[in-house]
């Protein structure tokens, strides 16, 4: 069936998680973030990824916004800067207003203009998100943001992917899933959607049943994409 609906994961595919460390990196206040930020970003992600999965798994979720803190708490002490709070409610501050990237405006725009429904579907607590949405200047763009809160649990389980289907009466087919993870992509592809992974970093593939559609650098062609289905 054609596209009806493209939903966006949020963070790494609209916003840049990096942009926290980077930011905080500029300001002078914090000098030993200069040459170590991007190894911090790095592993901040990464633990924060890696602790949705292992409580999805144990059955113990709590909201985005603590596995944010938790994987920002072990990047810090990895790096040898637990000792220093100012640094880390700066880190935290910042990531409620993580920056868009450039191409994110005039995709949605492309897509709105051309009638089919625009959602966000995020493990992102609500506030997190809309916090995030409204910091971009994006929310006229989307018709909802959904949070995996409404479900309890982490992705990449299928009830979090089965929010798209009931708020939005489609059918599995008659979505396009974008996100920056590979993982997410094809688990999502799994479900049933048709799935572009934004590869930024150039990663490989990742090794599941799932694949996704489309590999991309970047957001440009989703509107191709999504109206040629």
């Amino acid at each position: 069936m054609p596209v009806s609906t493209c939903v966006f994961d949020a963070y790494g595919t609209l916003f840049d998680v990096t942009a926290a460390a980077r930011d905080a990196a500029a300001d002078p206040a914090f000098p030993e973030l200069e040459t170590t930020w991007t190894q911090l970003a790095a592993q901040w992600r990464l633990k924060q990824l890696e602790y949705t999965w292992l409580r999805a798994l144990s059955n113990r979720h709590t909201d985005f916004w603590q596995v944010t803190q938790d994987g920002l708490d072990w990047a810090l002490e990895a790096a040898g800067l637990a000792d220093r709070p100012a640094l880390r409610q700066r880190l935290l501050d910042l990531y409620w207003q993580l920056a868009a990237y450039p191409e994110v405006r005039a995709v949605l725009d492309t897509l709105k203009e051309a009638g089919l429904n625009t959602a966000i579907l995020s493990n992102g607590s609500p506030d997190m998100l809309n916090g995030a949405v409204h910091s971009a200047g994006i929310g006229p763009l989307l018709d909802d943001v959904l949070s995996v809160e409404t479900v309890g649990i982490f992705k990449p389980a299928p009830q979090v992917y089965d929010l798209v289907v009931t708020r939005f009466g489609v059918a599995p087919d008659e979505v396009l899933f974008v996100s920056s993870n590979g993982w997410d992509a094809g688990c999502a592809a799994d479900f049933g959607f048709t799935t572009a992974w934004v590869n930024r970093a150039g990663q490989p593939v990742d090794k599941l049943p799932g694949q996704p559609d489309f590999i991309l650098d970047d957001l440009t062609r989703i509107p191709e994409i999504a109206l040629s289905r």
